[in-house]
């Protein structure tokens, strides 16, 4: 096994190896700006570090979001693409999964939360590091605040309003190191991953201007 995982759903653009057994090379960057332009370079850097060519990987694992549009789908495609030029399958792992993995809280219940913008967060709640009990889903923290109250919880979006989630903890962002050590262990025990679709839970910032008129040629 050789897994090639990767995540742009926040702004951390992480890749890491996998040799079925532990990560042998991982990178992370944050730059919320840059996804498709680090993307490419980082899986590069990644293969040259573990001494190992593109295509000795046996299947991608890719960060579903939630996340914003534009950021999520640089992944998603570049996973898609590799799993059709490679022939290999593409699993799809939460990136909120990922997230509570690399936590490694062993008994929940916990609260994981990314920062969805608009003064909004995208959040699910864990058993443990493994299970997810609610969510994905995205709300303003102040509408949460009762359901959440007490849990300890970690994420960018639980560390931007500590009001909510006074007890926030590292890690921020969400690491492929992670999301390949959660997905090789679930394939390793005959578990089905999710299919490499986005969490895009609401619509896109861009949106088309009212009263747009469309100019066609005479």
């Amino acid at each position: 096994m050789l897994l090639l995982a990767l995540d742009t759903a926040t702004p951390a653009v992480t890749v890491a190896l996998h040799d079925g057994t532990d990560v042998i090379a991982s990178s992370s960057q944050v730059d919320a700006r840059r996804h498709g332009e680090l993307l490419l370079p980082a899986v590069d850097r990644v293969l040259a570090e573990a001494g190992r060519t593109l295509e000795a990987v046996t299947g991608i694992v890719v960060g579903t979001g939630p996340g914003p549009y534009t950021g999520l789908r640089v992944g998603l495609m570049t996973a898609d693409t590799f799993g059709l030029a490679l022939g290999v399958p593409v699993h799809g792992v939460c990136t909120l999964d990922g997230l509570a993995y690399a936590a490694d809280i062993e008994k929940g219940p916990f609260v994981v939360a990314t920062d969805a913008r608009r003064k909004e967060v995208y959040w699910a709640t864990y058993a443990d590091s493994r299970t997810r009990l609610t969510g994905p889903a995205v709300d303003r923290p102040a509408d949460i605040a009762e359901r959440v109250a007490g849990l300890p919880a970690v994420g960018a979006g639980a560390l931007l309003y500590p009001d909510t989630f006074p007890t926030a903890h590292e890690p921020a962002h969400v690491s492929a190191a992670a999301l390949a050590a959660l997905a090789a262990g679930k394939l390793a025990a005959g578990e089905e991953l999710e299919a490499p679709r986005p969490m895009y839970l609401r619509r896109p910032d861009a949106q088309v201007p009212k009263n747009y008129k469309v100019v066609t040629p005479k």
